[in-house]
């Protein structure tokens, strides 16, 4: 528990001073991303085990990667000379393209895992899937919704990233 709290901590103050108010946005989408996930499993009544609980670090891994990709690329975009709200708009549409790739990938294993796994193997396989559906969710619709909702309130000259 000592582990898991300092590395949040650790993982949120590292997103918030490295992209600012996009850093905000991540931790929000990371903290929804987790109560999501915890909700379906809720729902679906499942018991979280410890392969389940390997499966919701990768998610949250792989969530925390889809917001660095695509501030990354807002960032990209901006050294490119691209205007703040073209440069969101072209950050969120190529990273889109990276996440959705590697999140594919990552729920045809699962299913893999799932069919010819057993128990704790499909515990993992389950935990994943509504990870990847999550974080995809989280990163690439939430935060997009968030920043243009403030683009078009702040419309900013200059993003600090």
């Amino acid at each position: 528990m000592i582990a898991f709290g300092v590395g949040t901590v650790a993982l949120m103050l590292f997103m918030l001073i490295t992209y600012g108010r996009f850093g905000v946005y991540t931790n929000a989408a990371l903290i929804l991303n987790t109560l999501m996930i915890l909700g379906i499993m809720a729902i679906m009544n499942t018991t979280l085990t410890l392969p389940g609980i390997a499966g919701f670090v990768l998610t949250i891994g792989a969530a925390v990667d889809a917001n660095v990709l695509i501030n990354e690329r807002i960032r990209e975009e901006r050294t490119r000379g691209r205007r703040v709200v073209n440069a969101v708009e072209m950050g969120y549409t190529e990273a889109s393209r990276a996440i959705f790739d590697a999140n594919i990938t990552n729920v045809i294993a699962a299913t893999l895992m799932f069919v010819f796994g057993s128990g704790p193997i499909r515990g993992f396989a389950i935990v994943l899937m509504i990870g990847i559906a999550t974080s995809v969710f989280t990163a690439v619709t939430l935060t997009r919704m968030w920043v243009a909702g403030w683009l078009r309130r702040a419309r900013p000259a200059e993003l600090v990233l």
